[in-house]
């Protein structure tokens, strides 16, 4: 049933009519679980087959960073998104913008799983996985800030960090769904199997729960917050305009304060997959099982830090885990040294999700915290979409670089000065746990 608050946090005698608890947990994290799903299917593919599947002329080494530049190619576009999305999020609302975001990036992502490889269309084939990818990300550009807004905007003032954690934890759910599935592929099909059809039905089973996703989304009504701006006259027909104009500080921060999260998220991820199967000799079934135990603790570290970050703020949560991985970027790289070191692989990845859940958990509540209602759909998704383009864009990419031409001492070269980055971005940065959310 629906719950209603009189709003203490304004002057205004209007009562916030907020979505009931369930409903927003679902509306959230479904958006961001479906997500995600589609993200570590494109990471893992690209990672352990699209190089045979689209570039099987290429050298081994040729092959996987050019299939790991496509996996770029929908950060670059998510900053289009965040525009695009940002411009009617906070024109005509949270909840129309979601259906839509939700739409483009489940077409585009089943639709992946239906272009034919090398050997049938040549170049064609990556030229159409880019487009598809490009379309994708455009849709995921306006997720996430939407998503995070619908848990925050109905959200008591003092669990804000609390309610933001709900999209986040769709991460590691879209995470262990998308592995769970290409695990159970791998055991069940052949290599060969995997190569022709297994990879593609992590794509088409997306479709499953971008219907539902869609049902539920359509249940919510506009968040509150962003109805009492309309009633006080308190939106504006040029969020975009509005946002650079007057919080580009507040941009540039959460960028970087988010780069150094992503870069080590899709080191985890993408990037470790790819190292793992190749360098260190696992199998891709042996390494998708040891990152599916990781991502439990990943979750459990979001919902913990939340909690904490509504007790203690956010700044002393989020600055503690920024400096940890300036700490990790160093020595990472001598937990992966010599062949199917399983004991420092699952150093790596404890080590390394406990401060992805860290950093990763309270940002939901501090990105949108940044911003004030009018242009809090713009500003968050810019922010976030831009540290994506910073630090998940490049991040297998240059890593497999740096190892190449300096050794695997160097592989967390990038992560440390992004790391850096953020660090200085906390250190300039105000606690935001009492800001005045209605404004």
């Amino acid at each position: 049933m629906d719950s209603t608050v009189t709003s203490s946090e304004t002057t205004s005698k209007l009562t916030l009519h907020r979505d009931p608890v369930k409903t927003v947990i679902l509306a959230s994290m479904m958006g961001t679980a479906i997500e995600f799903f589609d993200f570590y299917a494109y990471g893992t593919a690209s990672a352990a087959y699209f190089p045979k599947v689209f570039f099987p002329q290429m050298t081994p080494l040729l092959a996987t960073m050019l299939s790991l530049l496509t996996f770029g190619v929908a950060f670059v576009a998510r900053p289009v998104g965040s525009f695009l999305f940002g411009h009617y999020g906070d024109r005509l609302g949270r909840k129309k913008t979601l259906v839509v975001s939700l739409l483009v990036m489940g077409v585009a992502t089943v639709a992946i799983g239906f272009i034919p490889s090398y050997q049938v269309v040549g170049v064609w084939g990556a030229l159409l996985l880019c487009i598809c990818r490009f379309v994708q990300g455009i849709g995921l550009g306006g997720e996430w800030s939407g998503a995070v807004l619908v848990a925050t905007e109905n959200a008591p003032a003092d669990k804000r960090a609390l309610y933001g954690a709900f999209p986040e934890v769709g991460a590691p759910i879209g995470f262990f769904l998308c592995n769970g599935l290409f695990f159970v592929l791998e055991r069940v099909l052949t290599p060969t199997q995997m190569m022709t059809v297994g990879w593609r039905i992590p794509f088409w089973a997306s479709a499953v729960l971008v219907v539902i996703g869609l049902y539920v989304r359509r249940r919510l009504q506009e968040t509150p917050l962003f109805k009492l701006a309309q009633e006080q006259d308190n939106t504006t027909k040029s969020p975009l305009r509005e946002v650079f104009k007057s919080n580009w500080r507040e941009i540039l921060k959460g960028t970087f304060m988010m780069g150094a999260t992503y870069a080590l998220f899709c080191t985890l991820t993408t990037w470790a997959l790819a190292f793992a199967t190749t360098a260190l000799g696992f199998s891709s079934a042996e390494f998708l099982l040891l990152l599916m135990i990781a991502i439990v603790e990943f979750a459990v570290m979001i919902m913990l830090t939340s909690v904490l970050a509504d007790k203690v703020g956010r700044k002393k949560v989020l600055l503690t885990a920024s400096v940890a991985l300036v700490g990790f970027s160093l020595v990472f790289p001598y937990f992966l040294a010599g062949k199917h070191n399983l004991m420092g692989a699952v150093l790596f990845l404890g080590v390394g999700f406990l401060i992805m859940g860290t950093l990763y958990g309270p940002v939901g509540a501090v990105l949108p915290e940044l911003f004030p209602t009018n242009v809090r759909y713009s500003g968050a998704g810019i922010a976030y979409n831009l540290a994506a383009v910073v630090g998940a864009a490049m991040a297998p990419t240059v890593t497999t670089w740096l190892i190449a031409n300096y050794g695997l001492h160097a592989a967390g070269y990038y992560m440390l000065v992004l790391s850096v980055l953020a660090v200085v971005s906390w250190l300039l940065t105000k606690e935001t746990k009492d800001v005045d959310y209605t404004k």
